[in-house]
């Protein structure tokens, strides 16, 4: 996993990398107090979508996006029936259907262009909970809004990243052990 990446003249974000369900949650985050959005950033969306490697122009995806972003994000903070029905909404707009040429398995969505960015990234998160579900996890800093994949190997991931939220809660520990007691 990458972090603070950059790409052309993009606002550096502080978790890249990350599988593409929550790389689309990670287009927030806190910066020195105020939330911060990619997608309002010129070009972020343009260059978030080729960064993923997903087609669709900006113009019409937006929407989508926003809204699977929405969704995966209440799914992973409140997760219960209404967050379900919101992942739902997104997953009925399309379909995937597979069909064999030569031995080789082809994938073919049956979907909106406008809404295959979304979709793709809402079935990404299904395919994660099949996988291990215990190892996506929110950043341990209650202050940071980044989600992340454990992807270690004993899975006791804490934060987002060990040069951010996890370099300044280790600073705060030795801090608090080595600070000189008043009266």
């Amino acid at each position: 996993m990458a972090i603070g990446g950059k790409i052309g003249c993009m606002t550096r974000r502080p978790l890249v990398g990350e599988p593409l369900a929550l790389d689309l949650v990670n287009t927030q985050w806190v910066e020195r107090g105020r939330m911060v959005d990619l997608f309002d950033e010129p070009d972020g969306l343009r260059e978030w979508l080729a960064e993923q490697r997903l087609a669709g122009d900006p113009g019409t995806v937006e929407i989508p996006l926003r809204q699977a972003r929405s969704a995966l994000r209440r799914i992973l903070e409140q997760p219960g029936e209404d967050a379900e029905q919101e992942i739902n909404a997104i997953l009925a707009r399309g379909a995937l259907r597979y069909t064999l040429r030569q031995t080789t398995v082809h994938e073919h969505h049956d979907i909106d262009d406008s809404w295959l960015p979304a979709w793709q990234a809402v079935n990404n998160y299904l395919d994660l909970l099949r996988q291990q579900p215990n190892r996506i996890r929110p950043c341990g800093n209650p202050a940071c809004v980044l989600h992340f994949y454990d992807t270690s190997r004993n899975g006791t991931r804490r934060w987002c990243s060990m040069d951010g939220c996890g370099g300044r809660a280790k600073a705060a520990r030795h801090y608090q052990r080595h600070r000189i007691p008043t009266s």
